[in-house]
């Protein structure tokens, strides 16, 4: 599968990121209309974000300037082969 290179297509994915995102966050608070489920979810999604920037800038900026990662996959094969040091 080839890298997609179009700005525009590039813009369009991350839009539908975005709204994919939002109608799941919404149609599951409607599911179960409570505060906790909402705070809940909120959590879960802002940590998962913070996983993610650390994954892709913490560790290639801070860490170890020599690593490119390719996606979720290779930084945890990156993480388990460096957990000794």
């Amino acid at each position: 599968m080839r890298d997609i290179t179009n700005p525009t297509c590039i813009k369009a994915k991350g839009i539908l990121f975005l709204l994919v995102g939002i109608l799941a966050a919404t149609l599951l608070v409607l599911e179960h209309p409570t505060w906790k489920v909402a705070l809940l979810l909120a959590l879960a999604v802002w940590y998962f974000c913070r996983f993610y920037y650390f994954a892709f800038y913490v560790i290639e900026k801070y860490v170890d300037p020599t690593c490119r990662f390719s996606g979720l996959w290779s930084v945890a094969r990156y993480l388990l082969k460096n957990r000794k040091n």
